[in-house]
């Protein structure tokens, strides 16, 4: 019955990812995204490492990212370190977010992510750590130390933990990229002649 579905209790919960800050923000001391933004960025590096490897399923990819880390916003978002006390249940999590929505086939979709057998499990999850670097890259323009603390352990995840040979090389791209060149190389100065006269 429709009445009884949790569609709008989905979509306000969804909305509360917005207050769950990644756990390491802990470690940096500083401001960083929020599971919510760490989410929409993830779907954008999932479709470039797609796209770069020549996957097709990109609904599959989409779907998998926007879902990949929605179980925490019950169970929270846990750092490295509160992740060798911390044991989540986030299967049962995600069942009970999904129970009674109109997405209650998605809670497959979620396990099928968590198993990493697929290409398009591998893609996000290569997608979701590179996040992590892409933030630190940021942090480091902004003068923070920690980032060149991680250098090894970054380098170490670039190594052993990700799935693609794409993910790999975007990873190399991003330790030698800057993150104010989207707006330095686009701004109206260089595009329109006479800006400012």
């Amino acid at each position: 019955m429709l009445h009884d579905m949790r569609d709008l209790e989905f979509l306000y919960e969804l909305g509360s990812l917005r207050n769950v800050p990644r756990g390491w923000r802990q470690h940096l001391g500083v401001d960083c995204e929020n599971d919510l933004e760490h989410t929409m960025r993830v779907v954008w590096i999932a479709l470039i490492i797609a796209r770069r490897m020549g996957v097709k399923n990109e609904e599959k990819i989409i779907k998998m990212a926007l879902t990949h880390d929605l179980a925490e916003s019950r169970t929270a978002d846990h750092s490295y370190v509160q992740k060798l006390y911390v044991d989540s249940n986030e299967a049962k999590a995600v069942h009970d977010i999904f129970d009674r929505t109109v997405f209650s086939d998605m809670e497959a979709l979620v396990k099928e992510y968590e198993e990493r057998e697929c290409v398009e499990a591998k893609i996000v999850k290569d997608a979701d750590n590179l996040d992590i670097d892409l933030e630190l890259k940021e942090l480091e323009e902004r003068g923070h130390q920690g980032p060149s603390k991680w250098k090894e352990q970054r380098r170490m995840i670039r190594e052993e933990k990700l799935y693609t040979d794409a993910a790999k090389q975007l990873w190399d791209e991003i330790q030698t990229s800057d993150p104010a060149s989207w707006h330095l190389n686009n701004n109206k100065w260089m595009h329109q002649p006479n800006a400012g006269k």
